[in-house]
């Protein structure tokens, strides 16, 4: 199972870092989880095209998790991919009719390039044929408690805290070849997340705020510093623990060793700060 960190950073604009995606290849099988702004991009300079991607998974419905999520559609159907399995909470479905539908957002553009002569042109001189149909993703809408069988892999889910009752949001752990990776969205600290990253060889785990950062309340009690992450990992037995979600005024040397050493107290297993491009083979 291999693992390459496509967006490791916030909603925040960020050179350095594009919003959330991980990118997991087990076999022939390319299965990414979530689609941030900026993902799309990562997952073409490491050699891949959106028409690659097999399966897509969402966390939750927050737009740093899904605001490439209508580039990566668009894109894989301009490669001759109609349809690709997406799954992930409600009102996802919604959300794709609104983008994809007859009277969707990209409905003038879809109708333009499947009617317009010079694009059907273009279209059957790459290789396509008339008519053109749509992008068409094949939703599931899933929540806590879901399994999804793949091709000698499995994903379950579990409820992670963090913005209900607004959005469902969810945890995720694969499991693949005797490996187990668990990522866990943006989540507080439960006993949900904690059993679901049990034995796990590595876990992505959100950190959101530096430990002294405890001015509002809300983000505090949902947002764990890299000390309490690091005690939960350590409970669950976690093999490798990798933090990611890192906002802008936290994304410097300082403040990174500062939290790598905050877990490395709390953790005796491998800590490290998740980068965008970074891969890990499990």
């Amino acid at each position: 199972m291999k693992i390459t960190c496509l967006g490791t950073g916030s909603p925040e604009s960020h050179a350095k870092r594009a919003s959330s995606g991980y990118l997991v290849e087990i076999g022939q099988d390319k299965i990414l989880l979530d689609c941030g702004g900026g993902v799309v991009s990562r997952l073409i300079e490491m050699g891949h095209m959106p028409s690659d991607i097999t399966h897509l998974f969402f966390t939750h419905l927050h737009s740093d998790h899904m605001m490439d999520y209508a580039r990566l559609i668009h894109a894989a159907w301009d490669e001759g991919k109609i349809s690709i399995p997406v799954y992930g909470p409600a009102p996802l479905a919604r959300i794709t009719t609104q983008l994809f539908g007859e009277d969707g957002v990209f409905s003038t553009d879809l109708k333009a390039r499947c009617e317009f002569s010079g694009s059907k042109e273009v279209w059957v001189a790459r290789g396509g044929t008339l008519p053109r149909p749509w992008p068409k993703p094949i939703i599931q809408e899933i929540s806590q408690g879901h399994r999804i069988e793949g091709e000698n892999w499995s994903l379950s889910t579990c409820e992670a805290p963090h913005a209900q009752p607004h959005l469902d949001c969810l945890a995720f752990r694969i499991e693949a070849e005797n490996k187990t990776f668990v990522y866990s969205g943006d989540a507080a600290i439960c006993d949900d997340v904690t059993k679901l990253s049990q034995n796990a060889d590595l876990l992505i785990h959100w950190c959101y705020r530096l430990s002294h950062e405890t001015k509002y309340p809300t983000v505090t009690e949902f947002s764990p510093s890299a000390a309490e992450i690091a005690s939960m990992a350590s409970k669950a037995n976690v093999k490798q623990l990798l933090l990611t979600h890192i906002r802008k005024h936290m994304d410097t040397p300082t403040h990174l060793e500062q939290m790598k050493a905050e877990a490395a107290q709390n953790f005796n297993g491998e800590v490290g700060i998740a980068e965008d491009l970074l891969q890990i083979v499990i």
